[in-house]
């Protein structure tokens, strides 16, 4: 339902109340129809409730219903929910309704109480909520419990707050004016329900017949016979038949729409995170640089004045290079002046390494991240076909996996099996790969074993180039250039008695140089 036919029952029923409860019924698991009793013993019918998604629904019935609580939630809104139906609200224009209730007495007095009903398509809900005013208060039980896994940006759980739609600004079309409706006059009829409250796909659909118009079109100069069609709508919030199948398959899409863009928002979030923390490293890398060039400069005063430090020293105070005075130097004691020098030129040759690694990638990483915020960017204004296309186009750039290992083919049609993990690398070397099958790992560099499924055959140039940049772009010198990556058959590869998980050694290899980077 859409706010304008909600507020139609809202008001229809509003005018007969208080009203007394004569009992619930349950027809199925997701309705709940109260009976209800006027002033003077008037009938007024069963006021049902259906709140399963995504086509929840509020409105009175003469049907006479039957059908006891079917779960927990039925139950106690059965006991709890007992008095008269004192009032009934609408949140604006929104698909909420509060219905207020009054005490109960009998065997165990219950005090009063409130529903607050959502009546949201897919996030349809059914609350039972302490005695209070308006919509805030706490929830006593829910009849679904929606928790962050299913929705991120707002839970219902029974026991705590509920917390009503967040404030939006948006034309009420039963107060709406005529200036108000000439600002409109520029956007799309099917886009009014974005600007004018109770307004969905089905009441856009049907205002654009009343007006004339396509819904995609602007009423421009006929903006009046758009604002009479809308103040026809809400007088009479009815859909034609013609329009509610157009209004059906709208509705449809937006549910689609909607479930994309929740489907699509986590995977690109986690891409943008990851290339901001990529960028990071390479901030921290480009600090590692300075903190190079200070140990290399120690390392040089050590080799220098190495006679000059007493053996067993926690440190050391050597005369600059350009005799501004001495430098305190931290030694460990363990270690010749020599043997504290090499360390700190290896400590600064690793931090060029990493910096000069991660540089050459800086570039890409900026141009990927414009791209994923771009696209993240994209996705609240993305019509449904924009989506199915980024949806498809995200699936295209995952490599295909399987059960053991990222998974890829090499130009010759040779399928290639990437570990993740070091137990995956286990898995792929010792128990997937066959003894004449190609093994690749990047030389001297933690990594991913590589696994060539040939069949015994010999690999063409291509292939063992495509499966060596896999190694490379797999392991510590992602990102380098002249990657040495060692290959051999899987029979010259082994696990050492006691070694871990992914550890091996191997023979008969054979070396090519390639650039750290995925294969396109």
């Amino acid at each position: 339902m859409e706010g304008l036919m909600l507020s139609r029952v809202v008001e229809h029923l509003a005018a007969f109340l208080p009203a007394r409860n004569l009992g619930w019924a349950f027809p199925d698991e997701t309705t709940a129809a109260l009976l209800l009793e006027g002033e003077g013993g008037q009938p007024l019918g069963n006021l049902v409730l259906g709140y399963r998604p995504p086509q929840p629904v509020l409105f009175l019935s003469r049907e006479r219903l039957r059908g006891d609580p079917h779960n927990p939630f039925q139950r106690l809104l059965a006991t709890r929910v007992r008095g008269e139906l004192l009032s009934i609200e609408q949140f604006k224009l929104d698909r909420v309704v509060a219905l207020h209730f009054g005490p109960a007495e009998g065997f165990i007095d219950q005090p009063p109480a409130r529903l607050l009903f959502e009546v949201t398509g897919r996030n349809a809900n059914l609350l039972v909520m302490e005695e209070g005013e308006g919509f805030a208060g706490r929830i006593t039980l829910a009849a679904r419990e929606i928790t962050g896994s299913r929705n991120r940006f707002r839970t219902i759980r029974s026991g705590g707050p509920y917390t009503p739609p967040p404030p939006y600004d948006k034309f009420d079309p039963r107060t709406m004016t005529p200036a108000d409706a000439q600002t409109l006059a520029g956007v799309p009829l099917g886009e009014w329900r974005g600007r004018v409250d109770g307004l969905g796909p089905l009441l856009s659909a049907e205002l654009a017949r009343r007006a004339g118009l396509l819904p995609s079109q602007a009423p421009g100069e006929g903006w009046e016979r758009a604002y009479d069609a809308l103040k026809s709508l809400v007088a009479d919030p009815s859909v034609s038949e013609g329009t509610l199948s157009e209004g059906a398959r709208e509705a449809a899409r937006q549910e689609k729409a909607a479930a994309l863009r929740k489907l699509l928002r986590e995977p690109l979030e986690k891409r943008v995170t990851l290339l901001e923390n990529q960028l990071g490293d390479v901030t921290r890398a480009e600090e590692g640089v300075e903190i190079a060039a200070q140990d290399r400069a120690e390392a040089d005063l050590l080799m220098a004045y190495a006679h000059a430090v007493e053996p067993g020293a926690v440190s050391a105070l050597l005369p600059a290079f350009d005799g501004e005075g001495d430098i305190p130097i931290s030694l460990e004691p363990h270690l010749s002046a020599v043997q504290n020098a090499e360390k700190r030129y290896a400590r600064a040759r690793r931090r060029d390494e990493v910096y000069l690694r991660l540089a050459e990638r800086e570039g890409t990483i900026r141009t990927e991240l414009d791209a994923a915020r771009e696209r993240l960017a994209r996705l609240d204004r993305a019509e449904l076909e924009q989506l199915e296309q980024l949806a498809s186009d995200l699936e295209r750039e995952k490599p295909e996996r399987s059960p053991y290992g990222a998974r890829f083919v090499t130009p010759g049609g040779h399928e290639v099996l990437v570990g993740r993990n070091n137990k995956e690398n286990a898995t792929l070397t010792h128990r997937i790969g066959k003894s004449m099958d190609w093994w690749f790992h990047a030389q001297g560099y933690p990594g991913s074993h590589v696994l060539v499924r040939s069949g015994g055959k010999d690999l063409d140039l291509p292939d063992i180039l495509y499966a060596a940049q896999l190694a490379a772009a797999h392991s510590k010198a992602r990102g380098s250039g002249n990657v040495p990556v060692d290959y051999t058959r899987i029979k010259h590869v082994w696990r050492p008695r006691g070694a871990p998980a992914g550890q091996v050694h191997y023979t008969d290899q054979k070396t090519v140089f390639v650039d750290g980077e995925v294969p396109g």
